[in-house]
């Protein structure tokens, strides 16, 4: 049941991939289009700065699922790279928990401003001027499909036996060598 969980979110944040990488690619197809209207046919633009951010700020959101399950987030393990395997290993389970919980608290809030777009038919200052609650829907979404791999991550880590279900990408990561006639860099396993 939960080697089913993981891979099933797994592979539903590989499918939120694919559409961040949907929305990135509308988003610079709109970019050209206005850029030509604009500037070959004289001719205003009215709805694409709105598109290319609000689509560009979903794939934000939707994509930061497949990121965390990749390992791609920014992190500073200065600190992690001192400790031993186990206190490593205590320190990603102790993030994953506090990951989880920043994105519950997200998620609360962002279906409140998502709810409050959607009942009070609130609609963006532009001249397109196009319903909030579109471009807000992929906050909450976005924040529901991390806490979903948050938790996936935190199983992961909790069980020993759930490093062979999926590709954990906290396995090995590259670091800078400790031997100072070196340059080059090797990955040392956590």
């Amino acid at each position: 049941m939960i080697k089913a969980y993981i891979r099933w979110t797994g592979n539903l944040s590989r499918l939120f991939a694919i559409l961040s990488t949907i929305l990135i690619i509308l988003a610079m197809l709109v970019v050209c289009q206005m850029i030509l209207m604009r500037y070959v046919f004289r001719v205003a633009t009215i709805w694409q700065t709105d598109f290319v951010v609000f689509s560009a700020t979903a794939a934000m959101f939707v994509g930061a699922p497949y990121v965390l399950l990749k390992g791609g987030h920014v992190g500073v393990d200065v600190v992690e790279l001192l400790l031993a395997d186990k206190s490593r290993a205590r320190l990603r389970l102790v993030g994953a928990v506090l990951g989880l919980i920043f994105c519950v608290i997200m998620l609360a809030a962002t279906w409140v401003q998502f709810h409050e777009a959607w009942v009070g038919d609130w609609k963006h200052s532009s001249v397109w001027a196009p319903p909030l609650w579109i471009p807000l829907l992929a906050l909450p979404v976005g924040f529901a499909m991390l806490c979903l791999q948050y938790v996936a991550q935190i199983l992961v880590l909790a069980m020993p036996g759930m490093h062979a279900v999926v590709h954990d990408p906290l396995a090995v990561v590259p670091a800078i060598s400790r031997d100072e006639h070196s340059s080059k860099v090797k990955e040392y396993p956590r």
